[in-house]
C-alpha cells in the first residue's frame, strides 16, 4: 500500500452537500473515485462531503478538478459511470487541469448550460463538452454536421434529438437515412426487395430509436410514417417539411446524392449529416460527398460542423487507441 504524506496536497469541499449527489458521482463500491486515483497515481480519501488528494501536487489538482466538475453534472443526472469519469478525465487532460478555477460562479454557469436531451424511456446526457456543443448546435441550427470517428455518439445524440424534437411537437415527422453502400458485402445476394436489403444496414438507427421510445411506440409511428427509415435514393424528388432528418453514415454518398439531399430541406425541418471519412466505402475514384460538403459549405454560418476526434469516444477506452493507430499507419502511406 502507498505511503500516505501527512498532509494532503490538495482537499476538496462539495457543495452544495447533498447526500444522492455525493452518491452518484463516487458510484457503486466508490468505483468512481478508485478510478480516478488509479488513473492519476494518487490516494483519495473522503470524509463527508470532503476528499483529501495524496500524492504528487499536480496529479492531486487534476484530481480536485475533475471531481468537482463530476459534482457540478450530477445535478442533472442520476447515474454516473466509470465511462462517464474516463471521458472527463480526458478531458481534463486536455484543458490544463493546473489551471485554477475563475471563480465558482463560472462553475455554476458550466452546469446551467449542461444539455440533457429528454426522450420517453429517459433523459441521455451529451458526455464530453464536444459533445455538448454538438446537441446545442443541432438545437439550434437547421442544418448540422457531425463529422468524426466511430464511437463519438455521432448518430446516437442526433437520434435523441429528433426524439425529443417530436415529444415536444416540434417536428412532425423523423426520417432516419442511409445511403445503400456496400461495405465488402454484396446487396444483391441478399433476400427481399431493396428495403429488406438495406434494413441491416439501418439498424443501428432502429436500437437508438427502440431505447429512446420502445419497441412498440418505435412500431406504430412507423405504421402513421411518423418515423420512416429509408435509403438515400428514395428521397429524390421529395420536399421535406415539419421533419427532423438525419443522414447517416454519410461518407458513403456521392456529391450528387449529398446536393440532392440537402436541396430537400424545406420549412420547419431540421437535418443532421453524420459520417466517418476515415471509413468511406465508395468505388475508387469517386468522391465523398461528406468531404466535398464540408469543403463547399465551410463558410456558411447557417450551418454547424462539429468534428470529434478519437479523444471523443465514448466507447471502451481501447477503441480510442485503435483510432489513434489507424490515423498514424495512414498518415505514413
Amino acid at each position: 500500500m502507498k505511503q500516505l504524506s501527512a498532509q494532503p496536497a490538495a482537499s476538496l469541499a462539495l457543495q452544495p452537500i447533498d447526500a444522492r449527489r455525493l452518491a452518484t458521482l463516487c458510484g457503486q463500491l466508490d468505483e468512481n473515485i478508485k478510478l480516478i486515483a488509479k488513473r492519476l497515481d494518487l490516494d483519495i480519501r473522503c470524509r463527508n462531503h470532503v476528499f483529501y488528494f495524496y500524492g504528487a501536487a499536480a496529479a492531486s489538482q487534476a484530481a480536485y478538478h475533475t471531481i468537482d466538475q463530476l459534482y457540478q453534472q450530477t445535478a442533472q443526472c442520476d447515474v454516473m459511470s466509470p465511462s462517464d469519469v474516463h471521458l472527463q478525465l480526458r478531458q481534463q487532460a486536455m484543458e490544463q487541469p493546473m489551471i485554477e478555477r475563475v471563480t465558482a460562479t463560472a462553475a455554476n454557469s458550466d452546469v446551467e448550460k449542461f444539455s440533457v436531451i429528454r426522450t420517453k424511456k429517459g433523459n441521455i446526457k451529451p458526455r464530453g463538452i464536444n459533445q455538448q456543443n454538438y446537441v446545442r448546435a443541432m438545437q439550434g441550427h437547421d442544418i448540422n454536421f457531425g463529422v468524426g470517428p466511430a464511437g463519438t455518439g455521432k448518430t446516437y445524440l442526433a437520434v435523441a434529438c429528433a426524439v425529443e424534437s417530436l415529444l415536444r411537437d416540434e417536428v412532425e415527422r423523423i426520417l432516419l437515412v442511409r445511403p445503400a453502400v456496400e461495405a465488402g458485402e454484396r446487396l444483391g445476394f441478399l433476400p427481399g426487395d431493396l428495403a429488406q436489403k438495406v434494413d441491416p444496414y439501418l439498424r443501428p438507427l432502429y436500437d437508438a430509436l427502440h431505447e429512446m421510445l420502445g419497441f412498440e411506440t418505435v412500431a406504430k409511428l412507423q405504421e402513421r410514417n411518423i418515423i420512416e427509415i429509408a435509403p438515400l435514393a428514395y428521397m429524390r424528388g421529395r420536399t421535406l417539411n415539419g421533419a427532423y432528418i438525419i443522414l447517416d453514415e454519410s461518407q458513403n454518398t456521392t456529391r450528387e446524392q449529398m446536393k440532392m439531399f440537402l436541396t430537400r430541406i424545406g420549412f420547419g425541418s431540421t437535418a443532421v449529416i453524420t459520417g466517418d471519412m476515415s471509413q468511406i466505402d465508395l468505388p475508387r475514384g469517386i468522391a465523398s460527398g461528406l468531404t466535398h460538403a464540408c469543403e463547399v459549405l465551410a463558410g456558411v454560418e447557417a450551418i454547424s460542423f462539429t468534428h470529434f476526434q478519437s479523444r471523443d469516444v465514448v466507447r471502451h477506452p481501447i477503441v480510442q487507441s485503435i483510432v489513434d493507430a489507424y490515423d498514424a499507419y495512414e498518415s505514413d502511406l
